[in-house]
């Protein structure tokens, strides 16, 4: 099956997004073309890789990934292909594709010259073309050879002790709902029976299942669909009422 995600900044409002297809199209009339989201903060990395990470798995494996974001920035350095758990990445080399996973890709390939172009639209003009490829048959390595420097970019992991866990939130959703990167398995290890959770002027000392286990204007706590701690207000926007935003801290204590 000719798969392929597509997933940028680029919004809703302008031609970007139907050239970039027509383009694949115009490779293989028969490409899947599924959209992940095109509603990314500009420039903003780590919400395009929290969407990517938390959701790529879900899709066959073998699925190629379009992903464009800062392609024609100075920090991209260069356009690479990437496999990563039996998945293929097609992107820029700006770090975003670091981010993905805590382990680095099986394969990485640096794309050749012959395939590049000057361009002031790469998504369109370099990217797609070698995504329709890749998703119709070819290798990644039939455009280039191995890359030898892959950019990283850091990501945030929680501190643990026997005693807390400081954790960051990871991602505001359009709904206020924070969410971080308070892993359900570190979580269960330490937990002892009690714990209270703090989160800008709030705290709860119990976990719900979901948003309407409390009553509309109280604070929620759960671990949601991707195993990871999810916080809030039922009914109403979390961020802004809290005080918090992206990469704000997130404390779980522990009582004996």
């Amino acid at each position: 099956m000719a798969l392929v995600t597509f997933l940028s900044d680029f919004g809703d409002k302008d031609y970007y997004v139907p050239a970039v297809k027509a383009k694949m199209l115009a490779v293989n009339p028969q490409l899947n073309i599924i959209d992940i989201s095109h509603n990314i903060e500009a420039f903003d990395i780590a919400h395009a890789a929290f969407v990517l990470r938390s959701t790529f798995r879900d899709f066959p494996k073998g699925t190629v990934h379009l992903v464009s974001l800062n392609t024609t920035g100075s920090i991209t350095h260069g356009y690479i292909g990437v496999k990563l758990e039996e998945h293929i990445f097609v992107g820029p080399n700006n770090g975003i594709l670091s981010l993905l996973a805590d382990h680095e890709p099986g394969i990485m390939v640096q794309f050749a010259d012959i395939h590049l172009k000057d361009s002031t639209f790469p998504t369109k003009d370099i990217l797609a073309p070698i995504a329709a490829k890749v998703a119709s048959g070819a290798a990644i390595h039939d455009f280039g050879g191995p890359l030898k420097n892959f950019r990283k970019l850091m990501s945030r992991h929680p501190k643990a002790t026997r005693e807390h866990i400081t954790g960051h939130v990871l991602r505001v959703d359009r709904y206020g709902n924070l969410i971080t990167n308070i892993n359900k398995e570190v979580f269960e290890k330490l937990n002892p029976g009690k714990f209270t959770i703090e989160f800008g002027r709030e705290s709860v000392n119990k976990l719900h299942n979901g948003y309407d286990q409390v009553e509309p204007g109280d604070c929620f706590a759960f671990f949601n669909s991707l195993n990871l701690l999810e916080i809030g207000i039922n009914h109403g926007h979390g961020g802004d009422l809290l005080g918090l935003k992206y990469d704000s801290v997130v404390y779980v204590t522990f009582h004996a």
